[in-house]
């Protein structure tokens, strides 16, 4: 089976079933795993190359709304008649339904990765249950214009399970333009850079210092760049982010919580 992923989710959510090797093709923002990395490069997700995506002649695409404006590669897959899906995900238990689609339309079985998938989220749960303070959290995925996630994403959940909670968390949206009063004015106490498409060493806190009011913000001495890749893509790679980010902000709590399996697997 030839498929291409042209999106960095998809992509990683094919290499956890162990399939990678059915790639014939990715996105130019893929980046994990490393075996993924000599593929034929198609474009950014939100400009794929569609005569050279297509003369590729794969059986599958998966693509992803998860990444706004992937509407207009949907389309031309439709118009071109090219086969694919269309994943949607906004919350842990959707990725790991989102596992379970994949598997079936390749005809793997997905349902031990799943549920190793649902376990580790369970486990989370408990140790957020046990947490005695929920610190505010202000996400923040672009700069200037300042866009941060609402309810109605995972961030939101994965805040809840590393004993925290989205400061926008009231917002029922899933990708929230504001602007810097209205961080200050909920005043969070810490501020996560999650700079989607940046690498963490392009992440300048310095500038996010210098915003009007923000030195009187709880969060002012805890900024924290965290890794794009385990905050903004919908994968099984969000648990890593959220057993990182739960030993930051409850190290009694989160201390001894390994990495699962399925996840350490792909890292070596």
């Amino acid at each position: 089976m030839r498929i291409i992923s042209i999106c960095p989710s998809n992509t990683e959510l094919l290499a956890f079933l162990g399939a990678e090797d059915l790639l014939v093709g990715i996105d130019d923002y893929s980046d994990w795993p490393s075996s993924i990395t000599h593929l034929p490069r198609l474009g950014p997700d939100l400009s794929i190359r569609m005569d050279e995506l297509e003369a590729l002649k794969p059986d599958l695409v998966l693509a992803s709304l998860s990444v706004p404006g992937m509407e207009k590669n949907v389309e031309e897959l439709v118009k071109r008649k090219i086969p694919h899906l269309v994943l949607d995900p906004q919350t842990l238990e959707e990725i790991g339904h989102d596992l379970l689609t994949i598997g079936q339309a390749c005809g793997i079985d997905a349902v031990p990765i799943q549920q190793e998938f649902l376990s580790v989220v369970a486990d989370l749960k408990k140790r957020a249950a046990a947490v005695s303070s929920r610190p505010s959290l202000y996400w923040e995925w672009w700069p200037k214009p300042v866009f941060t996630p609402g309810r109605v994403n995972w961030l939101t959940q994965i805040s809840e399970l590393a004993g925290g909670r989205n400061v926008f968390e009231d917002v029922d949206s899933a990708n929230i333009q504001t602007d810097w009063e209205d961080v200050r004015t909920r005043n969070p106490d810490y501020i996560l850079l999650a700079w989607v498409g940046i690498m963490t060493s392009k992440v300048k806190p310095e500038l996010v210092r210098k915003r009007p009011g923000w030195d009187e913000m709880k969060g002012f001495e805890n900024i924290h760049v965290m890794e794009e890749e385990l905050y903004c893509r919908p994968s099984p790679r969000l648990i890593e982010g959220a057993v990182k980010l739960g030993k930051l902000l409850h190290p009694e709590q989160y201390r001894d919580m390994e990495l699962p399996r399925f996840i350490k697997a792909k890292q070596m």
